[in-house]
């Protein structure tokens, strides 16, 4: 009987230490508690609550986990596991269990609201804006529901009608951060820097206790060239999220801006491998059938450009190879022109293509944009590579007067 009565002391010590913010400590009673009585949910449900406010992601998945083993059917820690494995990147596991709450209870709203990022994620906006629609039928005024549904938009070029969703949030929810910083990488991308500059330094000055937008902010202040507002938040949000390839991505921006090489290659290469990691979206297409896009999007070609490429010579991959981001190649590029060498008869030099695949279809967002988005990408490189350079004029010599 003494050692119950212990850990229930426990688990109110954990309590207190929560307020407190000494979560560590707290973590150490609730394991300690649950040592002693196996057999609560609730003190799993607490314990991974505490893990996410450590960014502990995977060990609170192993916690719900182990609370639904005792109350396979409580909402709340079904909800909460299905938003951690969200956040590691097991969207389509968070996608089913979302799914398995609406089993169990059509009207638990945070199923359809966070499926809709979960959906974004993954690149199926027409099933976002099914879960936004659905979650308005049992709350209609729900800041997050509209922000989800803006970065859904946002992530198909519809920035007007991103900017008007996170003001929506923020009609809501003042108090919402997220949103602000949203609303000026949507100026941003609209071309309206000077907005989007302007509503940077009206942000909130932190410390911010979510990592991801801690990353938000520091993005944005890179976005608008703010190099050393956005350097420390960006550093900062990659360690503590050491799984988030979009943080190493910004990171190795920084580092490049910086003209640390070597810090870049190494933040790129681990974006790279992060990258990899994630599931392709549920639209992506057969090797084949992309392949077959990109020669179409070749053939679209104004003659001239496809003048500079060898047809025979398309070769497609996931994403450029660590040897190519190692001599400076972006891991996120959509294509590299490489092999340029001359044709006989003094015809134009030509390149062999490679396209990759997972960059395209990320922008793309959606199969119907595939051919576009490579057809584009091709446009800006062969006239870098080859037209302007011709168009340049040589320099005269320079002469002293």
């Amino acid at each position: 009987m003494n050692d119950w009565n212990d850990a229930e002391r426990r688990v109110e010590r954990a309590a207190e230490l929560f307020e407190q913010r000494k979560l560590n400590e707290a973590v150490e009673e609730l394991r300690a508690a649950i040592a002693i009585n196996p057999y609560n949910s609730g003190w799993f449900y607490n314990l991974g609550i505490t893990l996410d406010e450590l960014d502990r992601a995977e060990e609170a998945i192993d916690a719900y986990k182990q609370a639904l083993d005792i109350d396979p059917n409580d909402l709340q820690t079904m909800n909460r596991l299905g938003m951690d494995m969200h956040r590691v990147g097991r969207l389509r596991q968070a996608i089913k269990m979302f799914q398995k709450i609406e089993v169990i209870d059509p009207s638990f709203e945070p199923s359809y609201c966070n499926r809709i990022i979960t959906f974004t994620e993954l690149g199926e906006h027409d099933k976002a804006e099914e879960m936004f629609y659905l979650a308005r039928l049992y709350k209609e005024h729900c800041p997050r529901c509209y922000y989800y549904i803006g970065c859904s938009l946002q992530s198909r070029g519809q920035f007007d009608k991103a900017i008007y969703c996170w003001r929506k949030t923020l009609d809501l929810d003042d108090q919402y951060p997220e949103a602000h910083v949203r609303i000026a990488e949507a100026l941003w991308g609209k071309g309206e820097l000077e907005q989007a500059a302007a509503l940077t330094q009206r942000f909130p000055a932190g410390p911010f206790d979510n990592p991801n937008h801690l990353f938000l902010v520091g993005r944005a202040f890179y976005e608008v060239g703010d190099v050393d507002q956005a350097a420390p938040l960006v550093e900062e949000a990659a360690a503590r999220h050491p799984k988030n390839p979009e943080a190493f991505y910004y990171l190795g921006l920084i580092q490049d801006e910086r003209g640390d090489v070597h810090a870049a290659t190494l933040a790129f290469l681990r974006s790279r491998e992060l990258d990899l990691g994630l599931p392709s979206p549920s639209w992506s297409l057969t090797r084949e059938t992309f392949e077959l896009s990109a020669k179409r999007a070749v053939a679209a070609l104004d003659d001239k450009l496809r003048s500079f490429v060898r047809e025979n010579e398309i070769y497609v991959a996931d994403v450029p190879g660590v040897e190519v981001v190692v001599d400076g190649v972006d891991p996120r590029a959509l294509l590299l022109l490489d092999g340029v060498s001359s044709t006989p008869n003094g015809g134009p030099p030509t390149a062999r293509l490679f396209v990759y695949q997972r960059n395209v279809e990320r922008l793309a967002g959606s199969v119907e944009l595939v051919e576009s988005e490579v057809k584009a990408a091709l446009e800006r490189e062969i006239t870098a590579t080859f037209v302007e350079p011709e168009q340049r004029p040589s320099r005269p010599d320079e002469r002293l007067n």
